[in-house]
């Protein structure tokens, strides 16, 4: 049986997708409302399968209460869930470890979706994440997504390029995801070419 914890200190959200998933038939669900019920929950009865933490309960402290659950939960996916989340954040978080993001607003059937993807060991970030670009800022990168377009030019795997960056391979992929976006690229090989194009890299 698939063992899932939703923690989030408000009772009829936590409550409200802890039932739901159960009743979609994708695990049992524990529930906690804090970080530090959360580690308790999984030095008794974990790991779990998947842990969905609310981004702005106590004891999150940021990005470290995520981190000392990922530590706890032995490997297992970890993902936050939030009523509003910054790409910049969604970035900070993959780095730190996170298997995705489950915004509050997402759809009853894209929420089932979104945590079997990431039971499943996939990334989970939906491109509402993703900022299109106005006129002034389409074909801007960042440093690390110019890294990351450079590898693809020397024909590196996802893989070889986070291991060149010290990277999670999941964070290149996000990356991929969107500096495709800002160029209008179909895949990471037409992004390339773009890039080439512009004169970017």
């Amino acid at each position: 049986m698939t063992r899932i914890l939703v923690a989030d200190d408000h009772d009829l959200v936590r409550d409200t997708l802890a039932a739901y998933l159960e009743a979609e038939g994708v695990g049992e669900v524990c529930v906690g409302s804090d970080v530090a019920e959360t580690l308790a929950l999984i030095g008794t009865s974990g790991p779990f399968d998947l842990a969905l933490l609310d981004y702005n309960m106590p004891g999150m402290d940021g990005l470290a209460g995520l981190t000392r659950v990922i530590e706890a939960n032995g490997g297992r996916p970890v993902a936050l869930i939030s009523g509003s989340i910054s790409i910049e954040l969604a970035e900070q978080a993959l780095e730190a470890g996170a298997a995705g993001f489950v915004p509050k607003t997402l759809g009853s059937k894209s929420l089932v979706a979104a945590v079997r993807c990431m039971i499943g060991g996939e990334i989970f970030a939906p491109l509402t994440l993703i900022p299109k670009p106005t006129t002034a800022e389409e074909g801007l990168l960042s440093a690390r997504e110019l890294d990351v377009l450079r590898g693809i030019g020397a024909g590196k795997s996802n893989k070889e390029i986070a291991r060149d960056h010290d990277l999670q391979e999941v964070t290149v992929k996000l990356h991929v995801k969107t500096m495709s976006r800002k160029l209008g690229a179909k895949n990471r090989t037409h992004a390339a070419m773009i890039a080439r194009d512009r004169k970017l890299i």
